[in-house]
């Protein structure tokens, strides 16, 4: 009977974790790990590793702070740091966003595209689906649909078995550091860091525990999700490195997108592995397009002191939801527009999301050690120490992204 009230209660609390995880596995990071396999193969495995580790520990500080305060993390920011510090956050945030939301309507396209389906008329769809679901359809509706359909991508999984990788070069990989010192790979390796430790992702899942009016109590099955879904991420994440690469990369085949990915499967790994490939990515950008958005109207309601949830109709929040549509319809218009070009926005967005992340990164930790703001569920050294060290992880990365563009 306790065991059963155990997991009723983990059903109850499941969603925010799951979610803010898996659509870190968006268009934009399956192309950033297609990338990775394909031009380094399994030698930078070590990097999704670390990256997931660092989510784990970011993902439950934030569920926390917005269990411990009730807010987001823009209006806590508004709060401890001042209204200045607030909008520079959602100024960040709203930059990534858009780029990273276009990336997701492009990921609906491309996949589209593979089934022969013009992006003018798949892109509009998605759009408007996805709105009317978020802002129609209610909260628990809303989640609902959302959790059914980060099911698909138990299709990356299956796509990574097809392709028939070396096992053994996969676990080296994942546990032995190597590192060339190029510009291209150092740029490769702070886009891994930058899509899986997503800054929107952060400020979703705090925002996401408010509105689902997590408590205290359900603190200890929250974190269940929270290393459920950074899990999940990590696994998607590197079977999408292992399926190209078993395939491209001793093929010596250079990819810009998961599109070329999913199409240059096809004769290596075979028509299934290709379709998987191919409807993970579908799957991915729809999950991802539906969540991006309603973070920066999170984001954008709580920096404004106007805190908004979705069971909110538009008259009683419309910033929130004016919020939501203007990012969707900017990602579209870009999407959309003839010669634009869609690879660099979904590969350097997730550079950009790096460098973002950064000064994000520091707001949180300091947000997480004060006991003012987080009473007893504050930071204590230990916790505090791990932020650090991924802080300073990031930081390396970027100056040596600098020092390698100014060298190349």
């Amino acid at each position: 009977m306790k065991r059963r009230a155990g997991l009723l209660a983990l059903a109850a609390v499941v969603g925010p974790g799951v979610l803010a995880g898996l659509s870190d596995d968006d268009p934009a990071g399956i192309t950033t790990y297609s990338i990775l396999g394909a031009d380094y193969g399994y030698e930078l495995l070590w990097l999704v590793l670390l990256s997931t580790v660092a989510l784990v520990l970011f993902h439950e500080v934030g569920a926390r702070m917005g269990v411990a305060t009730g807010q987001g993390l823009a209006g806590l920011v508004r709060e401890r740091y001042g209204i200045r510090a607030g909008v520079l956050a959602v100024g960040a945030l709203l930059v990534a966003n858009v780029g990273t939301t276009c990336a997701e309507f492009a990921g609906v396209a491309a996949a589209m595209e593979l089934a022969g389906v013009s992006r003018q008329v798949s892109v509009p769809v998605a759009a408007v689906a996805v709105s009317l679901l978020v802002l129609r359809g209610g909260f628990r509706r809303v989640e609902h649909v959302l959790l059914a359909l980060s099911a698909v991508f138990v299709a990356y999984i299956l796509a990574g078995f097809l392709a028939g990788p070396d096992w053994g070069a996969a676990a080296r990989g994942l546990v032995v550091p190597d590192m060339p010192f190029t510009r291209d790979a150092v740029l490769t390796a702070t886009a891994v860091v930058g899509t899986t430790l997503a800054p929107w992702g952060l400020a979703f899942i705090q925002s996401y525990a408010v509105d689902k009016r997590l408590t205290v109590a359900d603190l200890r099955y929250e974190r269940v999700d929270v290393i459920a879904g950074a899990v999940m991420t990590g696994v998607i994440a590197f079977f999408v490195v292992v399926a190209c690469a078993a395939t491209l990369h001793p093929a010596g085949r250079e990819i810009d997108d998961a599109r070329d990915a999913a199409t240059a499967l096809e004769p290596l790994a075979g028509g299934l592995a290709s379709t998987l490939f191919g409807a993970g990515l579908l799957g991915a950008a729809l999950l991802a397009a539906s969540i991006l958005p309603l973070s920066t109207a999170y984001s954008v309601s709580e920096v404004a002191g106007r805190e908004a949830a979705i069971d909110d109709s538009f008259r009683e929040a419309p910033l929130f939801y004016t919020t939501y549509l203007a990012v969707v319809v900017v990602a579209v218009a870009l999407v959309l527009t003839p010669g634009v070009e869609l690879v660099p926005i979904l590969f350097l967005t997730q550079a950009l999301n790096a460098v973002l992340l950064l000064p994000l990164l520091v707001f949180v930790t300091g947000i997480a050690r004060d006991g003012d703001l987080m009473g007893e569920q504050a930071n204590g050294r230990l916790a505090t120490a791990g932020l650090v060290v991924v802080i300073g992880m990031l930081a390396v990365c970027l100056v040596a992204l600098a020092a390698a563009s100014v060298g190349g």
